[in-house]
């Protein structure tokens, strides 16, 4: 049964919502090989140039209350994470973000905590956009007003993202007391209405059910500007309230990488480099992704410690292992 699903999906067939539970219900080694080698082909006959995506955390400074229960960014949530609160300044951002530049990385991540209206991302995104030729993504969640969205389409933001993690309101409710899933599905739209790309993503191994995966990714495709979706794994980070919930499995990230390829042949794909590992970002090269983000070069000025895992990858070691795999590597000059 599962020869002929992945037939199909070779085949560019469209598969039905049934057919793509049946794909998450893979457990076995060989047909998740199977599964990832499918994802890689549809992947490289549309491009096998992967992206990847450096970052600027831009404040740890949230008003979410109560706080997300896995959240170790947020100041004083965990104490490996970034535990004393700061707020970026102007020169601070320009300078991670001209090296940045410099390191031949084509694309910049500016996050931070919710309280500003979005004022924080559209600041970043004149620096960034005013001053170096870099693309951008601003992530501030929810924390966005259709002021900002309009302020950031003037600044030609690139990308803004707004992960819904699930579309399960049971597990969004409970991981995210502090938030409303509707609040985040109304700045997604309006991302959208603006014609500035969309991205937004799955934060797997909270809790939902194949089903709601399945569900979570359809439900993105009726987004008119979707042009990524960051697949991330839960990693518990300690001192939070979760810090005792399982870590997501490598398989059931590989799996839902594979099969989001097979669902938008031509979509990005990310993968933040702390969720799934600095030292297994081959893998997920290897089931379709075709970004990298949380790269940092050699000389980056500040100090960073990722969503999900206080690791990042590093500039230099990301781009031997895309290599090895016989993929290009897109640098600007």
């Amino acid at each position: 049964m599962i020869e002929s699903i992945l037939e199909k999906a070779k085949n560019r067939e469209k598969l039905s919502r049934n057919e793509l539970i049946q794909l998450f219900e893979i457990d076995d080694e060989e047909n998740l090989k199977r599964l990832c080698d499918v994802a890689c082909e549809i992947r490289n006959e549309c491009s096998d140039v992967i992206k990847l995506t450096s970052t600027i955390h831009l404040t740890n400074k949230c008003q979410v209350q109560p706080r997300c229960k896995y959240c170790g960014f947020a100041a004083k949530t965990s104490s490996i994470g970034y535990y004393d609160a700061f707020y970026k300044s102007d020169e601070e951002i320009r300078e991670a973000a001209k090296c940045v530049e410099k390191s031949g990385i084509p694309r910049i991540s500016c996050s931070g905590g919710h309280g500003y209206k979005g004022k924080q991302a559209v600041n970043a995104a004149r620096i960034v956009k005013g001053e170096t030729s870099l693309e951008i993504l601003v992530n501030v969640g929810a924390d966005l007003t259709q002021e900002a969205v309009d302020e950031l389409k003037k600044c030609n933001a690139d990308t803004v993202c707004c992960n819904l993690e699930t579309i399960n309101e049971d597990v969004f409710n409970f991981v995210k007391p502090g938030e409303k899933l509707s609040d985040r599905i109304n700045i997604c739209q309006m991302v959208s209405d603006a014609g500035i790309g969309l991205s937004s993503g799955l934060l797997i191994g909270l809790g939902e059910s194949y089903e709601d995966r399945v569900d979570h990714l359809l439900f993105l495709g009726t987004f008119d500007s979707l042009e990524e979706i960051p697949i991330m794994g839960f990693n518990p980070y300690v001192d939070t309230p979760m810090e005792n919930h399982p870590p997501c499995s490598i398989e059931e990230q590989l799996k839902t990488i594979a099969i989001t390829r097979i669902m938008y042949p031509r979509i990005r794909i990310t993968v933040p480099t702390p969720t799934i590992g600095p030292k297994n970002v081959e893998l997920p090269l290897l089931a379709g992704a075709n970004n990298l983000a949380t790269v940092i070069p050699e000389d980056y000025p500040l100090v960073v410690k990722g969503v999900g895992n206080p690791d990042y990858g590093n500039l230099h070691e990301v781009i031997s292992v895309v290599e090895d795999l016989g993929l290009e590597v897109q640098l600007h000059a």
